[in-house]
């Protein structure tokens, strides 16, 4: 098990806090906590050693698409392939926007 901590500079927090995604084979969990310091924390637990840098790549990639808001967001992760993880921070942020 690897744990992987990344920030990013971020935009306002999402209303609400959220879940998406489940823990187990092939797949992963995304827990959004708003807050209000204007970056975004990520905290990652993977079964999947030494893949830093692609997490890194993949939320480069996300802010791009659009900002990232402040809070925290922890992932567990079972292996999900780069689209898997993608969709679920996804969805985690767009269950985050609804209140």
């Amino acid at each position: 098990m690897e744990r992987i901590e990344l920030h990013f500079p971020a935009g306002d927090a999402l209303p609400a806090k959220a879940l998406a995604g489940v823990v187990g084979s092939g797949d992963l969990e995304a827990i959004y906590q708003p807050a209000a310091d204007r970056s975004l924390r990520v905290i990652i637990t993977t079964s999947v050693d030494g893949g830093g840098q692609r997490w890194q790549h993949l939320f480069e990639r996300v802010g791009n698409a659009h900002a990232l808001p402040s809070g925290r967001l922890d992932i567990n992760d079972f292996g999900a392939t780069p689209g898997v993880a993608r969709l679920r921070i996804e969805q985690v942020f767009e269950e985050a926007s609804h209140v």
